[in-house]
C-alpha cells in the first residue's frame, strides 16, 4: 500500500491525497458506501462503477454468518464473489457484535456472542477477526476493537480503550505471522470522547506501525460538536503520511467538517438507507418523496444534479414508484443518493486543490440545518 498527499489546503486541515492498493487507485477524500452483505443494496457492480464508486466497505460478521466467510474464501475472496474489480475494505465485525449487548460476553480473549439470526453461539477472537478478513480478501482489514457506546465514565472508556489496544497487538502480530498478499491492515483509535485517552491509544498505534489509522466509537449518540473536538485534537497525534479513516459518519455536513479537520476516508449506510425510505438528499435541503405535494411535479429531484435520475425522471415519478412499493423505487433513489455523496466528495477534493476550502466551509455552514444536518 501507498500513499500519497498531493495537497494541502492553506486555510485548514483538509489533504488531498491518493491511496494505492492492490484492486486500484483510490482518490482522498473518499467516501465508501457500504456492502454489509457483499452487496450495495439495490445496485449492481455496475451501476457502481458507473457512478465512478471507487472502494466499497463490506461487514465481516453478517460475511461471517451468512455465507460464511470459508465460503467466500473457497471461492477467491469478495472480489471474484461479488463481482467487483476495486479495492474493498472490511470492519472486523466489532461494532455489529458490540451492538448485541444484549447476546454477547467480553473476556479478554476476545467476545461471545450470540448470533441475531439463530441465536447459534459464536466466538470471536482478536486472531480470529483477521483470519475471516484474510478469507475475504480485502484490500484493507480493520483490527478488533471494542466500540463503547456514549455516554460512558472516564474509568469505562480507559478499560475499553485498553482492551482494544490489547486486541490491536494481537491482530496486528496475526497479521505480520500470516503476511497475506494484496492486503493491509489498519488500527483503530479509541477512548470515548476524553482527549487524553484519545491521544494514549493513538500513541500506542504509532507505536506498532499500522499504515492506516481509523478512529473508531464516535457517532455513536455523542452531539456533533463533541465529534468535531474529539477529532481536531486527536489529528495532531496521528501520523501526517498515514490514512486516517472516520469510521461509520455520516451526513453530508459531518463529511465537509471532518475533512477540514484532516480525516480521508468515510463510510456511512445513511446515503442508501435513506434511500430506501424515500428520503432524497439535494443542494437545497431533502426531498421526502412519498409527500403529496410531489404527486404531479413535473421537475426532477434536483436541477442542479447531474445524475442519471435527475436527468431522466420526474419527482412524481419516483413518488408512484415509492408509493406503490416497487423495487425500481429503491433503485434510483439509492442511485441518485449515492451520487449526490461522492459528488459531494468530488467538490471537497476540488476545493482542497484550489486551496479554498475555507469557502466550502462557510457554504455548507450557511445553510439552514435541514440541509446538510437533519439526520431524519
Amino acid at each position: 500500500m501507498k500513499f500519497e498527499i498531493i495537497t494541502k489546503d492553506s486555510h485548514t486541515r483538509a489533504r488531498r491525497g491518493r491511496l494505492h492498493l492492490a484492486h486500484g487507485i483510490v482518490e482522498t477524500p473518499i467516501f465508501m458506501p457500504v456492502g454489509t452483505q457483499a452487496t450495495v443494496k439495490a445496485m449492481t457492480p455496475a451501476q457502481l462503477r458507473s457512478l465512478s464508486v471507487e472502494i466499497l466497505l463490506c461487514n465481516s460478521y453478517h460475511l461471517m454468518l451468512r455465507p460464511g466467510h470459508d465460503v467466500v474464501g473457497r471461492l477467491g475472496g469478495l472480489h471474484p464473489f461479488m463481482g467487483w474489480d476495486r479495492p474493498i475494505l472490511t470492519d472486523s465485525g466489532g461494532f455489529q457484535v458490540f451492538s448485541l449487548s444484549a447476546l454477547r460476553k467480553i473476556s479478554a480473549d476476545g467476545v461471545e456472542f450470540r448470533c441475531h439470526l439463530d441465536g447459534s453461539s459464536h466466538f470471536l477472537s482478536p486472531e480470529g477477526a483477521i483470519d475471516i478478513q484474510k478469507s475475504l480478501g480485502s484490500d484493507i482489514m480493520m483490527a478488533l476493537d471494542d466500540c463503547l457506546a456514549f455516554p460512558a465514565t472516564h474509568a469505562a472508556a480507559r478499560e475499553s480503550m485498553e482492551r482494544s489496544m490489547a486486541w490491536a497487538d494481537r491482530c496486528h502480530a496475526h497479521f505480520q505471522k500470516l503476511a497475506p498478499a494484496g492486503q493491509e491492515l489498519f488500527g483503530i483509535v479509541q477512548g470515548g470522547v476524553y482527549p487524553d485517552l484519545r491521544q494514549e491509544s493513538a500513541e500506542h498505534l504509532v507505536n506498532r506501525g499500522f499504515p492506516g489509522y481509523a478512529i473508531g466509537g464516535l457517532a455513536v449518540g455523542e452531539p456533533n460538536p463533541r465529534m468535531y473536538e474529539v477529532i481536531e485534537r486527536l489529528e495532531p497525534h496521528l501520523p501526517e503520511d498515514r490514512p486516517r479513516y472516520l469510521m461509520g459518519v455520516g451526513t453530508p455536513a459531518d463529511l465537509v467538517e471532518c475533512v477540514a479537520l484532516g480525516v480521508d476516508m468515510f463510510d456511512c449506510v445513511m446515503p442508501t438507507r435513506h434511500a430506501r425510505n424515500g428520503w432524497l438528499f439535494t443542494k437545497d435541503g431533502h426531498i421526502v418523496i412519498k409527500n403529496a405535494r410531489y404527486k404531479d411535479d413535473p421537475g426532477p429531484i434536483d436541477e442542479n444534479c447531474g445524475c442519471p435520475v435527475c436527468k431522466t425522471w420526474s419527482r412524481a415519478y419516483l413518488r408512484h414508484l415509492f408509493m406503490a412499493n416497487e423495487i425500481l423505487s429503491s433503485v434510483l433513489n439509492t442511485m441518485h443518493n449515492l451520487y449526490f455523496y461522492l459528488d459531494t466528495m468530488r467538490r471537497i477534493r476540488q476545493f482542497i486543490e484550489f486551496h479554498r476550502y475555507d469557502e466550502l466551509l462557510a457554504e455548507v455552514r450557511s445553510r439552514p440545518p435541514s440541509v446538510m444536518e437533519e439526520k431524519g
